[in-house]
């Protein structure tokens, strides 16, 4: 049963669920699945590489459900160019995370496409709005991959008071089934948007032993940090740190951050052949709290399905909130 909400008529779809733009592995095979199940995938366009992002927003060009395209907007800004490259393929929003997006919410919008705005703080939410973002994200700490200090029980409600009814807010952080949903729209959102789960999920193109990890963590199997952004020599502006599992090398360095900076150079070389290896006992998995309450690998339809039937069952009143 459709969910309707202020953010499905906005973006045109049947269910208030989206997929993260995790970089690179959120590519066109799982916008389209998220797509296809009544939600809405957003393209992970990540740092900003090229011919990947040339490559999936040719394949999403002739989709028949919209879709989005994210990127990191700090690291977009030192190649606007990408900017263009997404907008060709006529997504129906773009999605902005990390960064002052006022110099591109004109070009964004004069192309006919919706602007998405991550935002952590009531400050960035004005930013946001100033740039004439019409969804904004609150995203809490328990979020995997990048993000900052204040937990989604805190700034969903927050961003929803400050929007006060001016553009609809989506709740991102630690949420992975129908319960996140049907809490995060009592609290006043208008949908979630999901990155850990739809990791694991088959149209996914991350590996499958990060996608297996994420299947037997707990929720404090993850950490949030510096460690693997030092190690990738990938300098994040604050106050973003980036959540992930924990795994050796992160038990290695943590609490030893200012050595590992002083050693980055032969930490980064190892890291990277060990990371190209597959090794994920030194490689990060960006996995958020939500790891703990995921268990298995479904194709992305099956987990859009189960989120809006367990949400729609607790909201009507014919479920309680206990797990099944």
């Amino acid at each position: 049963m459709p969910i309707s909400t202020p953010l499905t008529s906005l973006l045109g779809i049947k269910h208030p669920v989206l997929s993260a733009p995790m970089a690179i592995i959120a590519g066109s095979r799982l916008v389209a699945a998220v797509g296809q199940a009544g939600g809405f995938g957003i393209l992970g366009g990540g740092y900003g590489e090229k011919e990947w992002l040339v490559q999936e927003t040719a394949k999403l060009q002739t989709s028949s459900v919209p879709f989005g395209v994210g990127f990191i907007t700090w690291s977009m800004a030192r190649k606007p160019e990408l900017l263009d490259i997404a907008l060709q393929a006529k997504p129906r929003a773009i999605m902005l995370s990390f960064g002052d997006p006022k110099p591109f919410g004109p070009r964004i919008k004069a192309a006919g496409s919706l602007l998405i705005c991550q935002v952590q703080t009531e400050d960035m939410a004005k930013q946001a709005l100033d740039a004439g973002a019409d969804i904004l994200i609150a995203q809490g700490t328990e979020a995997g991959g990048h993000g900052a200090s204040r937990t989604t029980l805190d700034i969903v409600p927050a961003i929803v008071d400050f929007a006060a009814g001016q553009v609809p807010v989506v709740a991102a952080g630690g949420i992975a089934d129908g319960r996140g949903l049907a809490a995060m729209m009592v609290m006043g959102a208008s949908g979630v948007l999901l990155g850990t789960r739809f990791y694991a999920s088959v149209e996914c193109d991350g590996a499958d032993e990060a996608k297996k990890r994420i299947c037997a963590a707990t929720a404090g199997d993850t950490v949030r940090g510096m460690i693997f952004d030092i190690s990738r020599k990938i300098w994040w502006p604050a106050p973003f740190t980036a959540r992930t599992l924990v795994n050796d090398h992160a038990r290695r360095w943590i609490g030893r951050e200012t050595e590992l900076v002083h050693n980055v150079e032969a930490v980064a070389a190892e890291y990277g052949v060990q990371r190209d290896a597959g090794n994920y006992d030194v490689a990060a998995v960006f996995a958020g709290g939500a790891a703990g309450l995921i268990h298995d690998i479904p194709p992305a339809r099956e987990i859009v399905e189960r989120i809006v039937s367990e949400a729609d069952q607790i909201l009507s009143g014919r479920r309680n909130f206990q797990a099944a």
